[in-house]
């Protein structure tokens, strides 16, 4: 899937297949994303008809991973809008900076698993869309 979004992008997590048929496993190590991994978070338990995210960072760069059931991602980099459904374990989304989020229309059991590039920085993330629309270079 190609992303029309400038430079968010879905990337293949590497998948070790059990020989035996106990499963798989995914991995990831530093070559499969293309940061540093300082904080790992999780959702999960997200209500019917609730939404997560509504901010962009100015630094940080994310990976979102839906590790069990599926939910919708809106990016938004200030000029145009598009929707991304993850819904399979071993695809992630990376996010780039500057580009607003809204997570939605989580199924029931979806967990979401965030790798970010920074550790929690409340002064990294703008919150108001006004705000964001304005920061944008156009």
């Amino acid at each position: 899937m190609k992303l029309n979004i400038v430079n968010s992008k879905i990337i293949d997590i590497p998948k070790i297949v059990d020989a035996k048929g106990r499963g798989n496993m995914g991995v990831i190590e530093k070559e499969v994303i293309p940061f540093n991994i300082n904080r790992v978070y999780y959702l999960y338990d997200v209500p019917s008809g609730e939404t997560r995210g509504g901010h962009a960072h100015k630094d940080q760069l994310e990976l979102l991973i839906a590790l069990s059931g599926s939910f919708e991602v809106i990016l938004d980099d200030g000029i145009k809008k598009e929707k991304v459904m993850l819904n399979n374990p071993n695809k992630g989304l990376i996010i780039p900076t500057m580009t607003w989020r809204e997570l939605e229309n989580f199924s029931s059991g979806a967990v979401c698993l965030v790798i970010a590039s920074d550790v929690y920085i409340e002064e990294d993330y703008i919150r108001d869309y006004r705000t964001f629309e304005l920061s944008v270079v156009r």
